[in-house]
């Protein structure tokens, strides 16, 4: 019998063929030391996504997620969570701002048992954002301040982080948008929380998704967060952690 994997990417995917085909090779080159596979969740692409990963499936290492009836980031991020068979799941974004290489400094100190929770920053000493602009910047440093009374860390806007299985199980997770991590942070509480510095790409293909939608998403869900924290089953955890999560350079 073949042995569960230690690791699980989850990539959500929409119209991503080009990117895909990018960091294909740098992916697994990056996984090669694990044993993992990499769960593909797409929302119906038309450009050819589809049969890609198909093809990538035959060996083993990916496997797809086809949904037809929803649609969305987060959720699907979450159905990849569902399927997911790693001790550790890496989630990334699969347009290329977010380069695999940085994946072993986000699973090490988890798959180490020196944290539950690692996040990818852009904004502890060692990162970089290169791949965003000057609007993006605001957006970015305006979320971090509005989260700061449920979260210490320094990039709450993040996508890229690896989390313990097991932690993700202890809440009834259901995110709003796109800021999965910051619903894990809050609602599953992982300790220890490390920051990792990562280099965010400019975007190996496509254009940004951001925009008044997804920043008005961004503050009602930031809105269900703090009435979870006050009146929910999260009211008897601390608001804010006695220190700060720890910034490792790898």
């Amino acid at each position: 019998m073949a042995e569960s994997p230690q690791v699980s990417v989850i990539l959500p995917t929409l119209n991503e063929n080009l990117a895909l085909r990018l960091i294909h090779d740098p992916l697994l080159e990056a996984l090669s030391r694990y044993r993992a596979e990499v769960i593909v969740v797409d929302d119906a692409s038309s450009d050819g996504t589809i049969p890609l990963v198909e093809g990538w499936a035959k060996d083993g290492s990916f496997r797809l997620l086809e949904r037809t009836g929803r649609h969305g980031l987060a959720s699907a991020v979450i159905d990849g969570m569902a399927r997911a068979q790693g001790q550790v799941i890496v989630v990334m974004d699969a347009d290329g701002s977010h380069e695999p290489r940085s994946i072993p400094s986000l699973v090490e100190p988890v798959l180490e048992g020196r944290a539950e929770f690692v996040l990818g920053s852009r904004h502890v000493p060692g990162g970089s954002s290169p791949g965003m602009g000057r609007g993006r910047r605001l957006v970015s440093w305006g979320a971090a301040l509005l989260s700061r009374p449920l979260t210490a860390v320094q990039d709450p806007m993040s996508g890229f982080f690896a989390v313990a299985r097991p932690v993700v199980q202890r809440a009834r997770l259901a995110p709003i948008g796109y800021k999965i991590g910051l619903e894990i942070l809050v609602k599953c509480a992982p300790d220890p929380t490390l920051e990792v510095p990562i280099h965010f790409a400019p975007r190996a293909a496509g254009q940004s998704k951001l925009g008044g939608v997804q920043i008005g998403g961004y503050v009602f869900h930031l809105g269900r967060l703090f009435l979870w924290r006050l009146f929910g089953p999260g009211r008897p955890r601390r608001v804010v952690p006695r220190s700060p999560p720890a910034v490792v350079n790898p």
